[in-house]
């Protein structure tokens, strides 16, 4: 089964909590804090693989986690770091936030990795916080959760040529003598429901990827048909086969397929609309082809069309007219990616974000974010040390300045989590 859309959920393995130790040895009565550094959790990567041609994996597992890093050990032993988990995606493959609908990512090359969900930090053990005034630290910091995020997966098919026509007029048939691919084929109007791929070569050296994309009707871009679902693939095309057939056996006028199947590619995108076509004229072996052709050459070939009058019965003009759609490839640059890809690993963590935010409630300042999480987290309030090592941090991070810019005065309350406090510059 084709699936080209999928939305599934990613949980980055949480760091490790640092651990809260002191050295222990005969003879050492006063042994120092000896508590090691938690190990950072695992990462999310998506990775594209050129043997994957469908979504249909992520249709059974919506969600994805990444092992935990371990909690530190005593005689500063580090935590274990959690795993990475790649997950393969095929090649073509676009990664959204679901919640913002910003794209991550555009997988377009085997191989290429994005860095979608990051795991956390693993948390300091007691060692790293002693000084030469706290020389006996009891408290550590916990280790930083990882991220989650729902993400949607689209899929759009990477091919230099898309063939595209109304149901039933030889596009599969013209895809199975060009290339080796294998589609369904049957007499009956869309017996394609999934895109096709096959490579054409021509000669050694001359090859290109043509997709079959199903057959297009009235109001495709709307909804209607089939077409909705996979006009989506032609878009990565860079050059159109228009398929027409010219036999008249199915009733109706092939000028006035032409004209429709262009106007639902240009109401779904202009872009679209103006690539290149050349128009493939099918069916020649059926008797009385030979009118409707050249009516249809007479109408077209003003408008600077190349139009090639083939049979996907016999092979008859199939050599022509792919030679030239080779041709106009060659003459054309790839196409700008959708989203900028920079380098070989992405990561998608917006520079904005912030780690606090503040707010009056009540006349209560209330402080949330993971900044503050994780303070209360690694903070003991019955610790004279673990108080004022949360002192500094608040004025070190600009949590005290943001204060004072709020008009805070000596004596209101502060909220951070299920802590009040009253605030004294």
């Amino acid at each position: 089964m084709f699936i080209d859309k999928a939305r599934i959920y990613l949980k980055a393995g949480d760091g490790g909590d640092g651990k809260v130790s002191f050295r222990r040895e005969k003879y050492i009565p006063n042994g120092g804090p000896d508590g090691g550094d938690g190990g950072s959790g695992g990462s999310i990567i998506f990775v594209a693989d050129s043997s994957m041609r469908t979504l249909m994996d992520f249709r059974y597992k919506r969600k994805h986690a990444a092992a935990n890093g371990q909690t530190g050990g005593a005689n500063n032993c580090y935590g274990k770091s959690g795993e990475n988990l790649y997950i393969k995606v095929p090649v073509g493959t676009i990664i959204y936030d679901e919640q913002s609908k910003r794209a991550l990512g555009d997988l377009r090359h085997e191989g290429q990795e994005l860095l979608a969900a990051k795991g956390g930090r693993g948390g300091k053990g007691n060692a790293q916080f002693a000084t030469s005034t706290r020389q006996a630290p009891r408290f550590a910091q916990p280790g930083e959760k990882g991220e989650e995020i729902w993400i949607e997966l689209e899929l759009k098919l990477i091919a230099d040529v898309g063939l595209v026509g109304f149901p039933n007029v030889g596009k599969s048939t013209l895809l199975s003598v060009v290339t080796a691919a294998r589609p369904k084929i049957a007499n009956y109007h869309f017996t394609t429901l999934s895109p096709n791929l096959g490579v054409v070569e021509l000669d050694p050296g001359r090859s290109f990827v043509m997709a079959d994309i199903p057959g297009l009707i009235e109001g495709a871009h709307e909804g209607v048909g089939l077409g909705h679902d996979f006009l989506r693939h032609i878009e990565r095309t860079k050059v159109i086969i228009h398929v027409l057939d010219v036999s008249g056996t199915e009733g109706r006028d092939p000028i006035e397929d032409f004209r429709k199947i262009n106007n639902e590619l240009k109401l779904y995108s202009e872009k679209l609309a103006s690539k290149p076509q050349v128009i493939a004229c099918n069916k020649m072996d059926i008797p009385g082809s030979d009118k409707n052709f050249e009516r249809v050459k007479l109408f077209l070939s003003g408008e600077g069309y190349d139009i090639f009058p083939v049979s996907g019965a016999t092979k008859m003009g199939i050599k022509p007219m792919l030679d030239r759609v080779y041709n106009i490839l060659e003459t054309m640059e790839d196409e700008e990616e959708i989203v900028e890809v920079d380098k070989d690993l992405l990561y998608h963590k917006y520079t904005d974000a912030k780690e606090f935010t503040i707010k009056r409630e009540n006349e209560i300042y209330v402080i949330e974010g993971p900044l503050a999480e994780r303070l209360l987290a690694s903070v003991n309030m019955d610790d004279s040390d673990s108080v004022k090592y949360f002192q500094r941090v608040i004025r070190k991070r600009g949590i005290v300045d943001e204060l004072k810019s709020m008009g805070i005065n000596d004596g209101d309350t502060v909220k951070m989590g299920n802590i009040e406090f009253e605030y004294y510059d």
